[in-house]
């Protein structure tokens, strides 16, 4: 197990939720304990947590605090409702949020007057929480074939981090590498919240992968220079269709890899891909606060009150994606078809 690996962002403790502060990294490894599912969607909405896998995981132990809060009262149904509704509109573009906290109300609707619903929401938090780890080992050893000898680039953070464990991305890149693989990964920073130079380049460095950090300007660069062989990312929702919505500046990738040939992958849980949602049209893409590019660690970047277009993520077009890599296989286009066939399986 690599040391990165083995770090648990999410882990309950005591009677609480532990969160590692993913906006503290890489200065500090500081724990947030959450006894309110109030507490937790503060942390969801703030990117204290991040990444739809992790989120999703977040989220069902959000459930689990709110079923506690609401089980001595005889309207525990309702308060749980209104609980489910805010912890779902957090952050309304990674489709893992809702479909965990639906997941959770789901057990709880199934259960009868004086039942234990925080104790079964509980636990079922904890089983998602290993599924997750389970399926992102899966999806690991899926797509390690998939990565040629060389350099691959990847955008945000996949890993650890951003799941319950191992990594979507980042996982099928930790697997090729135990599979003998020679890569060299190369990690965007990914602004405004430079989650691969923070995140990315803490987990790479922590399991001793070679690795370059670069700028997000500089991925058209790499590829005309020959040094990227593959492109490999996450996602945050998949369209029935395989279009795909990932952090901002997912789609320029796909774009570039195009033009230049080469290959780009989708890692991600089939619980990522919202199968009601017939194209990424319909994705609905988070606007967030300006202040996350104007300013930089707390300082002005920016000429006061300029106007900004702050979109969290972007949306791929599926005719651009070479894969996507899933727990239960590869999905090659047309995606419509292979992932209703590996939903099946």
């Amino acid at each position: 197990m690599s040391k990165a690996d083995s770090v648990r962002a999410i882990r309950w403790e005591a009677d609480r939720l532990l969160l590692l502060d993913q906006r503290r990294l890489p200065q500090e490894e500081l724990i947030l304990r959450l006894e309110d599912y109030r507490e937790v969607v503060a942390a969801i909405r703030n990117m204290a947590v991040r990444g739809a896998p992790a989120i999703g995981v977040t989220a069902a132990y959000a459930m689990a605090l709110a079923a506690r809060e609401a089980a001595p009262y005889p309207d525990w149904r309702e308060r749980l409702r209104g609980a489910a509704e805010q912890i779902k509109a957090a952050r309304p573009t990674a489709v893992n949020l809702a479909w965990a906290v639906d997941r959770q109300w789901t057990l709880a609707e199934q259960m009868g007057a004086g039942a234990d619903v925080a104790a079964a929401l509980l636990q079922a938090a904890h089983d998602l929480l290993e599924e997750d780890i389970a399926a992102n080992r899966r999806m690991g050893a899926f797509g390690a074939p998939l990565l040629p000898d060389g350099g691959v680039l990847t955008h945000c953070n996949t890993g650890s981090l951003a799941t319950g464990g191992f990594g979507t991305a980042l996982g099928v890149i930790r697997a090729a590498v135990a599979a003998g693989k020679a890569l060299r990964v190369y990690a965007d920073e990914t602004r405004p919240w430079l989650q691969g130079s923070r995140l990315t380049a803490w987990e790479l460095q922590k399991d001793g992968i070679p690795f370059s950090l670069n700028v997000d300007g500089a991925a058209a660069a790499l590829m005309q220079h020959g040094l990227i062989q593959a492109v490999i990312v996450g996602a945050d929702r998949i369209a029935a269709n395989g279009d795909t919505a990932n952090k901002i500046g997912t789609y320029a990738l796909a774009v570039l890899a195009h033009y230049h040939g080469i290959p780009f992958y989708v890692a991600a849980p089939l619980s990522t891909v919202d199968f009601a949602m017939a194209h990424g049209a319909g994705i609905v893409i988070e606007e967030r606060p300006p202040e996350e590019v104007t300013h930089c660690a707390g300082l002005a970047v920016a000429p006061a009150g300029v106007q900004v277009r702050n979109p969290a993520f972007d949306v791929t077009p599926a005719a651009l994606i070479s894969a996507i890599i899933t727990e239960r296989g590869v999905a090659r286009p047309p995606f419509a078809a292979a992932l209703r066939e590996l939903r099946g399986a």
